[in-house]
């Protein structure tokens, strides 16, 4: 593995999931990750939070937000955004839990990207303050400011779609 697919920082996160009972037929509840602890609790996974009215609270297990130095831009935009946000992905499970936490990231695009699975829960929760500093850190010594560079087309050949006789001998 080359050292540029190596993330320069790691940060453990829990990752916490509602259960909502769903008013459908088809389905008996709705699940959706709606925060991140910023560290790993000492709970085991899928430890009941809380319960109330028909929603279940759950620490579902814990992930690591890896941060790339070429990445920073990314970063940097969803910090400035307004609403800084972390994405949890949730996969199906074979196990005793219909989810297992898959991943979370801090990169809008990767976030994005794990929607084209369409088993994937994905959320963006908010960016607890503790991750949004050490994430301010990191783009702050790693950002480089790339420049732009917009690709010229080149100009259309006419002779490349011309008609030719097949070079075999035969038409």
């Amino acid at each position: 593995m080359s050292p540029a697919a190596l993330p320069s920082l790691s940060i453990v996160v829990g990752v916490v999931v509602e259960r909502r009972r769903a008013d459908s037929p088809w389905v008996d509840f709705i699940w959706r990750g709606i925060a991140v602890l910023p560290d790993e609790p000492v709970t085991q996974p899928w430890t009941v939070l809380r319960e109330q009215d028909g929603t279940t609270l759950f620490y579902a297990g814990s992930a690591t937000v890896d941060l790339y130095p070429s990445e920073t831009a990314r970063y940097r935009d969803n910090l400035a955004s307004g609403r800084p946000s972390i994405w949890t992905v949730l996969s199906p499970s074979e196990g005793a839990w219909p989810y297992a936490v898959t991943a979370v990231t801090a990169d809008p695009a990767e976030g994005e990207g794990f929607t084209e699975a369409a088993d994937n829960l994905v959320e963006a929760v908010p960016m607890p303050e503790v991750l949004r500093e050490a994430i301010e850190s990191f783009v702050a010594e790693h950002h480089v400011e790339r420049e732009f560079v917009k690709r010229k087309r080149r100009r259309a050949d006419p002779e490349a779609l011309a008609r030719r006789e097949h070079e075999g001998g035969q038409e």
